[in-house]
């Protein structure tokens, strides 16, 4: 079993915020195969289901992005998942957008999600996948990563996450060498 956590805010505030591209990334996923999240526990919003021949469980934390943790651990002691079966999407400031990257293990980047996983996991090594978002020049992190997106960088981003679903989708199926190959390729837009 693989563990596929969204990450994002759960006020509707944030649904269409650039911090909020986990959840997004679910809701997707959660379209495409037919698996409607519709269980409440272990701090978030969940539903099992089977991608690629693999069973999964799809998730998005109900706690706030700096909390998400929470949801990690809950989840991977619920159905006796180990770390290194875990896969965080998440966003990321320091790839431009349009960016895909998909890596096993290794630091937060200062994304505070992951921080709370590393603490709540006491571990490191589950698979991440970070979409970029860009770093912003003209205002304060916190600030740009809360912005609703609108127009052409909402279309841009829309397509950045349909990529990203079929590199969880190949990772499903194909394994992490294959999806890797697909979402990490420098040709990526």
């Amino acid at each position: 079993m693989m563990i596929i956590l969204g990450l994002g805010n759960p006020a509707p505030r944030y649904l269409l915020t650039r911090h909020n591209a986990g959840f997004r990334v679910i809701d997707c996923l959660s379209g495409k195969t037919k698996i409607p999240l519709y269980k409440s526990g272990y701090h978030s919003f969940y539903a099992r289901g089977v991608i690629g021949g693999q069973d999964v469980v799809l998730a998005k934390p109900m706690t706030f992005m700096n909390n998400s943790g929470l949801a990690a651990a809950a989840l991977c002691r619920a159905f006796g998942v180990p770390s290194d079966r875990l896969l965080v999407i998440c966003d990321d400031l320091d790839l431009p957008p349009g960016r895909l990257r998909l890596r096993s293990g290794g630091g937060s980047g200062g994304q505070n999600g992951l921080n709370s996983i590393i603490y709540h996991l006491h571990s490191e090594e589950f698979l991440r996948l970070r979409i970029g978002i860009g770093r912003p020049v003209e205002c304060d992190a916190a600030d740009y990563v809360l912005e609703e997106l609108a127009g052409a960088e909402m279309d841009e981003f829309d397509r950045t996450l349909a990529l990203a679903v079929d590199g969880v989708m190949v990772l499903l199926s194909d394994g992490i060498s294959a999806a890797m190959n697909k979402i990490n390729a420098k040709g990526q837009a």
